[in-house]
């Protein structure tokens, strides 16, 4: 490095081929091991739940489900399992009843029907659901954000909730398919009609539905739910805002991808300055090369065969290091190692076809020396 310096700044920048496929593998693998991690999760969760709500009629005044949505929508052909909850606006619940009423935390407070948890497959992260027994008395399940907010690190907690103290029962981990759970304090349906006049009239409802029969269920709900303006009713499929999210998380590695392959690119631009350096520090080389019976094609296959050499090494160091940042950032984010062979063969192939590139000008450039020439250097 100190007889040659130039050559050697020149030769450190085709690492930047290696980092081009690094950057490349690592965006690779990290994205098709979140994706992986969305694939399970929806597996587990599954994509066949739906969402009922009302909506605004013509006049711009928000519409009503009635009290006997539930039941109705469990008689629907194809619906294996429906429940909802009915967000009580008027309530608020706090730590305690010394805390400033204006600091809701931006927690709601909603009745629910027991089967709620089934049908979302949410899990419970502590303590218990509400039962037919507790949802008749004040106590409270927290949604994950709920909890934390208000402090709440454990059931057997006490809050203030529509005036009165409320008992945690039970904390709920993240709920994937119903987020609106997570910034929620769950009350028994019971318990919000007796203490609160809740009327039953739930605010949106969950069903799940047969695989094979869900387009139609999908169809009938909303005449199921309000038969005179099946207009004013909004069906959805959460599971569309986590496919929604893998694509979304699916085009930005395409554009981290395109960036790569710039790093690529650069890195073929530093083979090709390292090969025509060194084709003119070694002109005696290929002068005595020639001098002794060496041909111009093999002049040609020498140089070449060096550019190839570097490139692939710069890609296998490329592919170890992206392979690595992947296998330490996906468990941290609790995603399963995915590294794609096929992303792992073409970064490799692309090396070799870009470091082929970058050195056949510096290849011809010195098989075109004359070898008196070359000597006399």
């Amino acid at each position: 490095m100190r007889a040659r310096p130039l050559r050697a700044i020149l030769s450190a920048l085709g690492i930047a081929i290696g980092i081009g496929i690094a950057a490349m593998l690592a965006v690779v693998g990290i994205s098709a091991s979140s994706q992986q991690r969305v694939n399970d999760q929806l597996a587990s969760l599954g994509t066949n739940l739906l969402r009922v709500e009302p909506e605004k009629n013509l006049f711009g005044e928000q519409t009503k489900l009635s009290p006997e949505t539930i039941a109705k929508v469990r008689f629907v052909d194809g619906v294996e399992a429906a429940s909802g909850i009915a967000a009580l606006p008027r309530l608020h619940v706090y730590r305690n009843e010394l805390v400033d009423p204006s600091a809701t935390g931006g927690i709601q407070v909603a009745a629910i029907d027991l089967d709620l948890l089934e049908v979302t497959r949410s899990k419970l992260k502590a303590g218990a659901w509400l039962n037919p027994a507790t949802a008749t008395f004040p106590t409270v399940v927290l949604g994950a954000t709920a909890a934390e907010r208000l402090g709440v690190v454990e059931p057997g907690a006490q809050v203030w909730l529509g005036g009165r103290s409320f008992t945690v029962v039970g904390i709920l981990a993240a709920s994937p398919l119903a987020p609106e759970l997570d910034t929620t304090a769950l009350v028994g349906g019971p318990a919000a009609a007796t203490l609160f006049g809740w009327q039953g009239n739930p605010s949106t409802v969950y069903a799940r539905a047969a695989e094979n029969v869900f387009d139609q269920v999908r169809s009938l709900l909303p005449a199921t739910v309000q038969p005179q303006s099946p207009s004013d009713t909004s069906v959805s499929r959460p599971s569309d805002a986590l496919a929604a999210k893998a694509a979304i998380d699916q085009a930005f590695t395409g554009l981290l991808v395109g960036l790569g392959g710039i790093a690529l690119l650069v890195g073929g631009i530093g083979v090709a300055n390292t090969m025509i350096i060194s084709v003119i520090e070694r002109r005696r080389e290929v002068g005595l090369r020639r001098a002794l019976g060496a041909t111009r094609s093999h002049i040609r296959v020498q140089f070449l065969a060096e550019a190839l050499v570097l490139s692939a090494f710069g890609g296998i160091m490329g592919a170890v290091l992206g392979s690595a940042v992947t296998t330490v950032i996906a468990p941290l984010n609790g995603w399963p190692v995915v590294v794609p062979p096929l992303a792992l063969a073409a970064g490799l192939v692309a090396t070799l076809m870009i470091g082929a590139v970058a050195g056949l000008y510096p290849a011809a450039r010195a098989a075109r020396i004359p070898p008196t020439i070359a000597l006399n250097g």
